[in-house]
């Protein structure tokens, strides 16, 4: 973790401000910030945007699928306490279902079906460590859910089961705990903690800022990136204060 701040790294309710501002900023850009404050696994590595879109920013509802045994199969919940269904009617405006099913696309977290309640309840969308089903009915039938995951299958689920929901998962290879930022683009999407989410925008509102300023030293003076790129603290400063005297 960066030596300039410390956290308390205790979860929070992510405010949809901070939401909206994440959405603003490149999804690459968001990604140094995790870093620099120490989180270097934070990709969910594999996945893929099924749905056309902009940025996405949401806060993780999680949902945990296991290997299929006939002792899990007795104790989860089924019908209406499905884990499934449970984990979806965490979800709002604001959230998404994040579910770890091992990476296994040949099994799916539900179709047009199951996926009609996070349509009903307005929920930003789905991100699935495994397959997604019925995606053009989804589409075509305008479920508004933004859709990350790993393949689309025809299956349901021959090996897996929603075993568990609102505990901490994986997400291509990546933690994702409950309330967890899920910020994404067309290049995939990644995991932003809970209690980083404010100073991760806060950085990366100010890296945004000073490689503008720098494109426009560039293309001002016709000379070569590199001669102000990467930006050094010295820069910063300078946008800084060419920024106080602009009054932005």
């Amino acid at each position: 973790m960066s030596q300039e701040q410390s956290f308390d790294m205790s979860p929070v309710e992510v405010p949809q401000e901070i939401l909206d501002g994440l959405k603003i900023i490149p999804t690459a850009t968001v990604y140094n910030a995790v870093r620099y404050f120490g989180v270097l696994v934070n990709v969910c590595e594999g996945l893929a945007r099924f749905t056309p879109g902009g940025r996405f920013a949401a806060r993780a509802r999680t949902l945990r699928f296991l290997p299929i045994r006939p002792d899990l199969l007795a104790e989860v919940g089924k019908g209406e306490e499905a884990p499934e269904y449970r984990a979806m009617g965490r979800c709002g405006p604001g959230d998404v279902l994040v579910a770890d099913l091992m990476g296994n696309t040949r099994d799916v977290v539900g179709g047009d079906v199951k996926l009609l309640q996070l349509a009903m309840n307005e929920a930003d969308g789905v991100i699935i460590d495994g397959a997604i089903r019925d995606l053009d009915v989804i589409i075509d039938e305008d479920y508004k859910l933004t859709v990350y995951a790993k393949a689309r299958s025809f299956h349901g689920n021959p090996e897996t089961r929603a075993a568990e929901e609102n505990v901490q998962i994986q997400c291509g290879g990546a933690l994702v705990r409950p309330g967890d930022v899920m910020v994404g683009d067309g290049d995939g999407v990644l995991v932003v903690a809970s209690w980083m989410a404010a100073a991760v925008l806060e950085w990366a509102i100010r890296h945004e800022g000073v490689e503008n300023y720098i494109k426009e030293k560039i293309n001002a003076e016709k000379v070569t990136p590199g001669k102000y790129y990467p930006p050094s603290a010295k820069m910063m400063d300078e946008w800084l204060r060419v920024k106080s005297e602009r009054g932005e």
